[in-house]
Protein backbone atom coordinates (compact mmCIF):
# COMPACT_ATOMS: atom_id res chain seq x y z
CA UNK A 1 0.00 0.00 0.00
CA UNK A 2 1.29 3.61 -1.03
CA UNK A 3 1.51 5.85 1.59
CA UNK A 4 0.27 9.46 0.47
CA UNK A 5 2.53 12.38 2.10
CA UNK A 6 1.01 14.74 3.86
CA UNK A 7 1.06 18.71 2.61
CA UNK A 8 3.86 20.55 3.47
CA UNK A 9 5.82 17.11 5.18
CA UNK A 10 9.41 17.52 3.39
CA UNK A 11 9.83 13.40 2.11
CA UNK A 12 12.61 11.66 2.93
CA UNK A 13 15.61 10.97 1.01
CA UNK A 14 19.40 11.77 0.28
CA UNK A 15 20.78 14.39 -1.78
CA UNK A 16 22.68 12.72 -4.48
CA UNK A 17 25.79 14.66 -5.70
CA UNK A 18 27.73 15.11 -2.77
CA UNK A 19 26.97 11.48 -2.06
CA UNK A 20 28.31 10.62 -5.47
CA UNK A 21 31.38 11.98 -4.43
CA UNK A 22 31.59 10.48 -0.80
CA UNK A 23 30.87 7.14 -2.07
CA UNK A 24 33.61 7.50 -5.12
CA UNK A 25 36.36 8.09 -2.19
CA UNK A 26 35.12 5.22 -0.54
CA UNK A 27 35.20 2.97 -3.14
CA UNK A 28 38.74 4.16 -3.55
CA UNK A 29 39.78 3.94 -0.50
CA UNK A 30 38.69 0.22 -0.66
CA UNK A 31 40.16 -0.19 -3.72
CA UNK A 32 43.36 1.08 -2.43
CA UNK A 33 43.43 -2.04 0.27
CA UNK A 34 42.35 -4.62 -2.36
CA UNK A 35 44.97 -3.37 -4.16
CA UNK A 36 47.68 -4.14 -1.36
CA UNK A 37 46.55 -7.31 -0.70
CA UNK A 38 48.08 -8.24 -4.21
CA UNK A 39 50.93 -6.20 -3.57
CA UNK A 40 50.15 -3.74 -5.89
CA UNK A 41 51.40 -0.62 -3.88
CA UNK A 42 51.94 2.10 -5.88
CA UNK A 43 48.32 1.62 -6.90
CA UNK A 44 46.81 2.01 -3.50
CA UNK A 45 49.09 4.70 -2.54
CA UNK A 46 47.94 6.53 -5.63
CA UNK A 47 44.03 5.36 -4.47
CA UNK A 48 44.73 7.10 -1.51
CA UNK A 49 45.46 10.27 -2.97
CA UNK A 50 42.46 10.37 -5.32
CA UNK A 51 40.15 9.52 -2.45
CA UNK A 52 41.50 12.51 -0.66
CA UNK A 53 40.70 14.61 -3.61
CA UNK A 54 37.09 13.34 -4.10
CA UNK A 55 37.18 13.43 -0.14
CA UNK A 56 37.91 17.51 -0.58
CA UNK A 57 35.00 17.78 -3.47
CA UNK A 58 32.01 16.56 -1.85
CA UNK A 59 31.92 18.68 1.01
CA UNK A 60 32.49 21.59 -1.39
CA UNK A 61 29.92 20.39 -3.89
CA UNK A 62 27.24 19.74 -1.11
CA UNK A 63 28.56 24.04 0.17
CA UNK A 64 27.96 25.54 -3.14
CA UNK A 65 24.28 23.74 -4.29
CA UNK A 66 23.19 23.91 -0.57
CA UNK A 67 22.71 20.08 -0.26
CA UNK A 68 23.91 19.78 2.98
CA UNK A 69 22.73 17.18 5.42
CA UNK A 70 23.33 15.11 8.78
CA UNK A 71 23.09 11.98 6.87
CA UNK A 72 25.76 13.43 4.43
CA UNK A 73 27.87 14.30 7.61
CA UNK A 74 27.91 10.83 8.90
CA UNK A 75 27.91 8.98 5.76
CA UNK A 76 31.53 11.27 4.99
CA UNK A 77 32.90 10.32 8.37
CA UNK A 78 32.30 6.31 7.80
CA UNK A 79 34.06 6.85 4.40
CA UNK A 80 36.90 8.79 5.82
CA UNK A 81 37.07 5.85 8.36
CA UNK A 82 37.77 3.42 5.48
CA UNK A 83 40.06 5.51 3.27
CA UNK A 84 42.13 7.31 5.93
CA UNK A 85 42.00 5.57 8.83
CA UNK A 86 41.58 1.47 7.91
CA UNK A 87 42.96 1.77 4.57
CA UNK A 88 46.34 3.57 5.19
CA UNK A 89 47.25 1.02 7.95
CA UNK A 90 46.27 -2.02 6.20
CA UNK A 91 48.24 -1.08 3.23
CA UNK A 92 52.04 0.19 5.51
CA UNK A 93 51.40 -3.03 7.63
CA UNK A 94 51.19 -5.17 3.92
CA UNK A 95 53.94 -3.35 2.35
CA UNK A 96 56.76 -3.21 5.27
CA UNK A 97 54.74 -3.62 9.14
CA UNK A 98 53.95 -7.26 8.70
CA UNK A 99 57.73 -8.50 8.80
CA UNK A 100 58.36 -7.26 12.43
CA UNK A 101 55.39 -9.13 14.03
CA UNK A 102 53.67 -8.13 16.74
CA UNK A 103 55.45 -4.34 16.91
CA UNK A 104 54.25 -3.93 13.21
CA UNK A 105 50.21 -4.49 13.59
CA UNK A 106 50.52 -2.92 16.91
CA UNK A 107 51.97 0.36 15.14
CA UNK A 108 49.07 -0.24 12.64
CA UNK A 109 46.65 -0.85 14.91
CA UNK A 110 47.95 2.75 17.22
CA UNK A 111 47.40 4.95 13.36
CA UNK A 112 44.01 3.57 13.24
CA UNK A 113 42.95 4.29 16.90
CA UNK A 114 43.99 7.63 16.12
CA UNK A 115 42.19 8.13 13.08
CA UNK A 116 38.98 7.03 14.61
CA UNK A 117 39.46 8.90 17.80
CA UNK A 118 40.84 12.14 15.25
CA UNK A 119 37.11 11.87 13.39
CA UNK A 120 35.24 11.19 16.51
CA UNK A 121 36.48 14.76 18.12
CA UNK A 122 35.93 16.55 15.00
CA UNK A 123 32.44 15.56 14.48
CA UNK A 124 31.33 16.51 17.91
CA UNK A 125 33.49 19.46 18.26
CA UNK A 126 32.18 20.87 14.34
CA UNK A 127 30.14 23.42 15.76
CA UNK A 128 32.30 25.39 18.53
CA UNK A 129 35.69 24.79 16.97
CA UNK A 130 37.72 27.51 15.05
CA UNK A 131 37.24 26.75 11.73
CA UNK A 132 40.72 28.59 10.85
CA UNK A 133 42.35 25.72 12.45
CA UNK A 134 41.98 21.71 12.72
CA UNK A 135 42.46 19.96 16.28
CA UNK A 136 45.10 17.56 15.69
CA UNK A 137 46.51 16.74 12.41
CA UNK A 138 43.89 15.94 9.79
CA UNK A 139 42.96 12.42 8.82
CA UNK A 140 43.54 12.88 4.85
CA UNK A 141 46.82 14.52 5.62
CA UNK A 142 47.88 11.48 8.32
CA UNK A 143 47.03 9.47 5.47
CA UNK A 144 48.73 11.29 2.85
CA UNK A 145 52.26 10.96 4.89
CA UNK A 146 52.06 6.89 5.19
CA UNK A 147 50.49 6.77 1.36
CA UNK A 148 53.45 8.92 0.41
CA UNK A 149 56.12 7.07 2.21
CA UNK A 150 54.96 3.79 0.60
CA UNK A 151 55.00 5.61 -2.91
CA UNK A 152 58.66 6.55 -2.67
CA UNK A 153 59.98 3.46 -1.30
CA UNK A 154 57.91 1.74 -4.11
CA UNK A 155 59.28 4.49 -6.80
CA UNK A 156 63.13 5.12 -5.72
CA UNK A 157 64.15 2.60 -3.32
CA UNK A 158 65.81 -1.06 -4.50
CA UNK A 159 63.83 -4.12 -4.43
CA UNK A 160 64.23 -5.45 -0.84
CA UNK A 161 65.20 -2.48 1.00
CA UNK A 162 64.40 -3.18 4.48
CA UNK A 163 63.04 0.47 6.03
CA UNK A 164 60.85 -0.87 8.75
CA UNK A 165 61.49 1.23 10.92
CA UNK A 166 61.33 4.21 9.33
CA UNK A 167 57.96 2.85 8.51
CA UNK A 168 57.03 2.04 11.90
CA UNK A 169 58.01 5.55 13.31
CA UNK A 170 56.21 7.66 10.71
CA UNK A 171 53.11 4.93 11.46
CA UNK A 172 53.24 6.01 14.67
CA UNK A 173 53.88 9.68 14.68
CA UNK A 174 51.13 10.27 11.98
CA UNK A 175 48.17 8.13 14.38
CA UNK A 176 49.65 10.32 17.52
CA UNK A 177 49.48 13.69 15.78
CA UNK A 178 45.72 12.79 14.90
CA UNK A 179 45.36 12.78 18.44
CA UNK A 180 47.14 15.65 20.06
CA UNK A 181 46.22 19.30 20.56
CA UNK A 182 48.19 20.63 17.82
CA UNK A 183 47.22 23.14 15.71
CA UNK A 184 46.92 23.13 11.71
CA UNK A 185 46.27 25.32 9.63
CA UNK A 186 42.62 24.58 7.82
CA UNK A 187 43.24 27.51 5.41
CA UNK A 188 39.56 27.75 5.65
CA UNK A 189 40.27 31.93 5.96
CA UNK A 190 41.79 31.84 2.54
CA UNK A 191 38.94 33.98 0.20
CA UNK A 192 39.21 31.60 -3.10
CA UNK A 193 36.62 33.75 -4.71
CA UNK A 194 38.90 36.86 -4.09
CA UNK A 195 41.69 38.98 -6.16
CA UNK A 196 45.31 37.63 -5.52
CA UNK A 197 48.45 39.44 -6.73
CA UNK A 198 50.26 38.05 -10.33
CA UNK A 199 52.95 36.38 -7.74
CA UNK A 200 50.53 34.76 -6.11
CA UNK A 201 49.41 33.37 -9.34
CA UNK A 202 52.78 32.67 -10.38
CA UNK A 203 53.38 31.01 -7.50
CA UNK A 204 50.65 28.77 -7.67
CA UNK A 205 51.89 28.01 -11.09
CA UNK A 206 55.60 26.89 -9.73
CA UNK A 207 53.87 24.45 -6.79
CA UNK A 208 52.15 22.43 -9.91
CA UNK A 209 55.52 22.20 -11.68
CA UNK A 210 57.29 21.64 -8.72
CA UNK A 211 54.99 18.28 -7.69
CA UNK A 212 54.88 17.74 -11.38
CA UNK A 213 59.02 17.03 -11.48
CA UNK A 214 58.05 14.06 -8.88
CA UNK A 215 54.37 13.84 -7.20
CA UNK A 216 55.51 10.84 -4.95
CA UNK A 217 58.34 12.61 -3.56
CA UNK A 218 57.32 16.20 -3.60
CA UNK A 219 53.35 15.23 -1.98
CA UNK A 220 55.09 13.08 0.90
CA UNK A 221 57.62 16.03 1.67
CA UNK A 222 55.05 18.37 1.67
CA UNK A 223 52.45 16.68 3.78
CA UNK A 224 55.27 15.98 6.11
CA UNK A 225 56.47 19.36 6.24
CA UNK A 226 52.62 20.13 6.97
CA UNK A 227 52.46 17.66 9.99
CA UNK A 228 55.66 19.33 11.04
CA UNK A 229 54.31 23.20 10.49
CA UNK A 230 51.33 22.90 13.02
CA UNK A 231 54.56 21.28 16.12
CA UNK A 232 56.07 25.07 15.30
CA UNK A 233 53.02 27.13 15.24
CA UNK A 234 52.07 25.41 18.56
CA UNK A 235 55.21 26.25 19.95
CA UNK A 236 55.29 29.87 19.10
CA UNK A 237 51.40 30.14 20.05
CA UNK A 238 52.78 28.89 23.93
CA UNK A 239 55.91 30.92 24.17
CA UNK A 240 54.11 34.31 23.01
CA UNK A 241 51.25 33.38 25.83
CA UNK A 242 54.38 32.73 28.47
CA UNK A 243 55.44 36.32 27.62
CA UNK A 244 51.99 37.99 28.02
CA UNK A 245 51.83 36.12 31.05
CA UNK A 246 55.33 37.54 32.27
CA UNK A 247 54.20 40.70 30.74
CA UNK A 248 50.82 41.23 32.40
CA UNK A 249 52.56 40.06 36.28
CA UNK A 250 55.10 42.42 35.79
CA UNK A 251 52.72 44.90 35.10
CA UNK A 252 50.51 43.87 37.90
CA UNK A 253 53.53 43.99 40.78
CA UNK A 254 54.94 47.48 39.17
CA UNK A 255 51.73 48.89 40.38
Amino acid sequence: MIKKFREGQPRRGIYLLPNLFTTAALFTGFYAIVAAMDSRFESAAIAIFIAMLLDGIDGRVARLTNTQSDFGAEYDSLADMISFGIGPALIVYEWSLASMGKLGWLAAFIYTAGAALRLARFNTQVGTADKRYFQGLPSPSAAAIIAGMIWVGETYLPAGENINMIAMALTIWAGVLMVSNIRYNSFKGINWKGKVPFVGLLLFVLIIVLVSTSPPLMLFVGFLIYSLSGIVYTLFELRKRRQERRAQHKAANDS
